[in-house]
């Protein structure tokens, strides 16, 4: 059972996160959404895929997040050449000054780090991706016949472009699962592109502040679990990932003519804990619908994939999600 928490507690963090925001914007200008969701990833110890064109300081974000939040930050750079060792690290042959014994040795790679920056994760073939799947899934790195644990908090924000697909790998179903969010990185608004003219083009320098360190995000990262969840909320979010199954009888008009295959129960899995991280940044210790729709589309455009009907059509993972969200029926005493 979940243990409560002291609602000051919530609104302390509520504090915390508008400084952190705020220490980040000193750099990133505007992309309000993108700071919200890839923070709200990182208290939910889960990993992102940011979907944008180059130049939209994709890879900026994640360099300032790991500078105000206190921690190790890296960038891989995913070219079709790069081997799952470039990722984890390689054992090598060294001989002991001293006795002149040899014995292997691990050096580590760049994936130890607390956030781990995947640049352009499609451009590497599938061997290679499924290196980081294993980071990403267990926290650790195999090599030879030894495991190497990864330090926590631990987090990877991969990157593609959605544009330019020649010489890529598509990430598989599978992989993308393991993203707990894909978030679209759009174009900045006009004001906001006259303001980055101005901070990129000048001598202007406004560097961020720590606002926080490793230990406290694993804090939080437990007390946001404990976040509370009506039953009927549980309910409620099986029948939204449900009605994405085309092969059920469950599964609305509108997905059996546009989807090609719906969210598996990982989707479930991180509604809830999207909706908890919303709320909990909110300053509330509990869920409400409306925190579980303000997710919705970060946790399902990745794991809707629609069918060639609905490619022909226009028809795009983040409008169907949205006629889910309007279908489905919700809790009465628990909506807002």
């Amino acid at each position: 059972m979940a243990a409560d928490i002291n609602p000051q507690i919530a609104e302390e963090f509520r504090e915390i996160i508008d400084k952190v925001k705020h220490e980040i914007h000193k750099v990133i200008v505007g992309q309000e959404e993108l700071v919200d969701l890839t923070l709200q990833v990182i208290f939910c110890h889960g990993h992102a895929l940011l979907m944008g064109v180059p130049g939209l300081a994709k890879t900026l974000l994640v360099t300032t997040i790991s500078r105000v939040i206190g921690v190790k930050s890296t960038r891989i750079q995913f070219t079709p050449d790069l081997m799952p060792s470039d990722i984890t690290g390689t054992e090598i042959l060294q001989e002991d000054p001293e006795t002149g014994a040899k014995e292997f040795k691990f050096i580590p790679g760049p994936i130890f780090a607390n956030i781990v920056l995947a640049d352009e994760i499609n451009r590497t073939p599938p061997k290679t991706q499924a290196a980081l799947l294993e980071a990403m899934q267990e926290k650790q790195v195999s090599a030879g016949s030894k495991r190497y644990k990864l330090d926590l908090p631990f987090f990877v924000l991969a990157t593609q472009n959605p544009i330019e697909q020649e010489g890529t790998y598509s990430l598989p179903e599978a992989q993308l699962d393991r993203f707990m969010y894909l978030i679209n990185v759009d174009y900045p608004e006009g004001e906001d592109e006259v303001e980055i003219l101005r901070r990129t083009t000048t001598n202007y320098r406004d560097e961020p502040k720590q606002v926080l360190s490793g230990e406290q995000i694993l804090k939080f990262q437990a007390i946001i679990r404990d976040v509370i969840v009506r039953d009927d909320l549980y309910h409620y979010v099986v029948r939204l990932v449900q009605a994405t199954r085309v092969s059920k009888d469950y599964a609305l008009p509108y997905t059996k003519e546009w989807v090609a295959w719906g969210a598996g129960p990982r989707a479930c899995q991180n509604l809830i804990l999207g909706a908890k991280a919303y709320a909990f940044f909110h300053g509330r210790t509990y869920i409400t619908t409306a925190d579980i729709q303000a997710v919705a589309k970060p946790v399902l455009r990745h794991r809707v994939i629609v069918n060639y009907a609905a490619i022909s059509e226009g028809i795009t993972s983040d409008m169907i999600v949205e006629k889910i969200v309007e279908s489905v029926d919700e809790p009465k005493a628990a909506a807002g």
